[in-house]
Formats: C-alpha cells, structure tokens, sequence
C-alpha cells in the first residue's frame, strides 16, 4: 500500500547543486534537500510540528523555488526568499489583508502574476511590475458575484465521541453571526485522502445563501493531518472516519445552531459515500441525505478496476470480504431512514455511474424514498455549469423540504 515513506523529489536548485522533496518526518510530511553529489548530504528544510506540508511553490522557466505551503486552519506559507517574502507581505497590506498566493514569475522575476482573494472574496488576478511598482488586474475569478454578499467561514472544532478534537469550518447565512435553530448541513469532503481549506468554496456558499449552516469536518482520514490522523484512509477505517462524521453533526444539534429536525448531510465523491454510510452508523440523526458521484459498492468498484494497473492499490485501499461488505453504503439500504437524492455523470471515470444505479435500485428495492438525477456525458466533476446551477438548486429544494 502506498504510505508516501522514502524519499520523493519535487524540485532541483541547480545553484545549490540540491534536489527538494518529500518525506515523512516524526510522522508528517516534511521538505528535505538532498545534495546532488556522491555525499548526497540530506537536510531538512521544512517541518511543521501539527500539519504535513502541502506542496512546495516554484516560480519563472527554471521553476525556482521560493516557498513551501501548509495549511493548518488556513492556508500559510513559509518563504525561503526574504524578497519575496517581503514582497508578499506588502501586497496583502496593499489589498487589504486578503491572502495573497504568487502564481508565477516573468524569466527576471520582474512582472509577477498574484491572486489574492479570501473566504468573502473568490478571488482576483494581479499581474505585479516590480521595476514600476505597479500592481494591474488581469482578471476576477468569478466576476458574476461581484457586489454580492457572501457568507464567511470560521474555524471551529468539535469533540468526537471518543474525545477526539476534530477540526472544521462553520459557513454560517450572510449576516447571521449568532445564528441558531437553523437548516444545517453537514458536508464531507472527498477524496477521502483530501482535506477542506479556509477560503471561498461555492457550493458552500450557495447553500449559505440558501439559509443553511454548513459544517464541513476534517475527520480522521482526512490528509494533511500527519499518518496518525490518515489512518488506514477513510474506507478502510470507516467507523471512526463516519463516526466523527456524524459526531459533527450531533455537535451542530448541541449547540443549537442546527434544529435537529432539519439537519441534513451532502457530500461529493467520498464525501458522498460519507454522507451515505452515516445512515449505518445512525440512521435518524440526518434528516436527508444528498450523494453526488458516490462510491457505494465495493464489490463493483474492485470488479470493474480488475483489469486496471492499479487494481492491487485499489484492492488493498477498499479492502475485500466481509470488511468491504460492510463498509459499502448499498449493502445496509434496509437501515435507511431519511430520503436520498443522488446526482451522477455518465462519462464519470473516477466513480463509474454503476455506483450510484446500484445504490438506487437498493434503496428502491427496499422500499425506501429515493431518487437518481443523471447528467448525461459529464464526468466526475459535472464541470458544466447548468448541470452544477441544476445540482445546486435541485439539492437545496430538497434538504430544505426537512422538517416542513
């Protein structure tokens, strides 16, 4: 199984004569250099004693590096040149505080392309001339929302049920600060090797303005967090994965910010797997349940990947037998309680289709309420945007008829 040990290189400093990369260090990803002479003298560069590193940032033709990035509550960076770092520092003060991420570097390093953005704001792209000290738009990631309200996200952490602290980001209404009794939703993310980051998130947002609180936890599984927290990963260790799940949404109910009879759960990918197998651990906690591009059966997923070059990584990530039995969401369609709305794309490669047909015919075959919207010719992401504007409206109608 791959367990990210070893050694794995990401980026050559030919002036240094080193080579940067990847390795675990007391459990966490970290950056180490290794010098490209027979002495290969190894160092670290980088550690953080609670998160793994997320990726180093290079810049110009030569992708130079110039940073390394981790994200604990939000995104931070490290800089190992004290110009850029300077440099940074002044243009965030320039916009207001908003974090400010370096895209890439004309060959002198002199005409600097930024986006600088925040969890209100999604974003805008800024082209820097050094010499000029100019700062120039270029363009807005998502200019349909400008003048608009958006919600802001807040760190927050709850206890799971065996006195874990689980960490999360809680998107409360626009202009709802102290906001309680509300439609909540509980959101998963996918992967389940992946992990949410502070910022501006559409479809959070969408069901914000919607009137929902929206809780999106990092359960033990999530990445990011060091191989402690990654465990196995989120299917192999399903019940502690889904039980922080549900934890997050029982700790919404306890602090009266979700009205028990409205809370509901979303997910996409993994997290619609979550948001699924969660009615095997709890069937009357979540009110409805929204699954978009499921993983729902193991079984089907490993036959169809037999023949794939990966199909051993696959198998040992699943797991096989009674283990991938009961960690498959369409095997416990009986324990159903709450409505299910499913969306899927039929080029889906990542999640084939099969997935979420199987888990319908399930729930339909065991009398439960559940309904399969396809999307025909769009894959994992449904990057369309009527199909996403169709998703998001289809979805929100129905966890908001919860509790009415």
């Amino acid at each position: 199984m791959r367990d990210e040990r070893g050694f794995s290189p990401a980026a050559i400093d030919p002036d240094k004569n080193i080579v940067y990369g990847y390795e675990r260090v007391d459990g966490r990803l970290a950056v180490v250099s290794v010098a490209l002479d027979a002495g290969q003298e190894k160092k670290l560069v980088f550690a953080h004693p609670r998160v793994d590193v997320s990726n180093l940032v290079t810049v110009g033709r030569d992708r130079r590096v110039v940073s390394v990035r981790y994200v604990e509550e939000q995104s931070e960076v490290v800089y190992f040149d004290d110009e850029i770092k300077a440099l940074s520092t002044a243009l965030s003060k320039a916009l207001g505080g908003k974090a400010v991420h370096i895209g890439d570097m004309s060959q002198n390093e002199q005409r600097i392309l930024i986006w600088a953005g925040s969890d209100i704001d999604p974003g805008q792209y800024y082209l820097f001339d050094r010499a000029a000290k100019k700062l120039s738009p270029v363009m807005p990631d998502r200019p349909e929302l400008a003048g608009r309200a958006l919600a802001e996200m807040q760190s927050v952490s709850y206890k799971a049920s065996d006195g874990t602290v689980i960490p999360a980001y809680l998107t409360l209404p626009p202009g709802r600060a102290n906001a309680k009794g509300l439609p909540a939703i509980v959101m998963p993310h996918g992967g389940p090797e992946s992990r949410d980051e502070w910022g501006f998130d559409w479809i959070v947002q969408y069901y914000a303005a919607r009137g929902f609180a929206v809780l999106q936890p990092q359960f033990r599984g999530s990445y990011g967090f060091g191989e402690k927290w990654l465990m196995q990963n989120g299917y192999r260790s399903w019940r502690t994965a889904i039980g922080d799940v549900a934890d997050a949404g029982r700790w919404l109910v306890a602090e009266g910010i979700a009205d028990p009879a409205r809370l509901t759960i979303a997910g996409w990918s993994y997290g619609g797997y979550a948001a699924l197998q969660v009615q095997a651990v709890d069937p009357k906690l979540f009110k409805a349940v929204v699954a978009i591009a499921p993983v729902t059966n193991f079984s089907d997923r490993l036959r169809r990947a037999q023949f794939n070059s990966g199909y051993l990584l696959e198998q040992q990530r699943m797991g096989t037998g009674q283990e991938a039995q009961d960690a498959s969401p369409s095997n416990h369609a009986a324990e159903f309680l709450a409505p299910v709305l499913m969306f899927h794309g039929t080029e889906d490669n990542n999640v084939d289709i099969s997935q979420a047909r199987i888990m319908q015919s399930k729930l339909e075959g065991a009398g439960k309420r559940s309904r399969l919207v396809v999307y025909d010719g769009l894959a994992h992401s449904l990057n369309d945007s009527d199909a996403r504007a169709d998703m998001l409206q289809q979805s929100a109608d129905f966890l908001l008829q919860v509790g009415k």
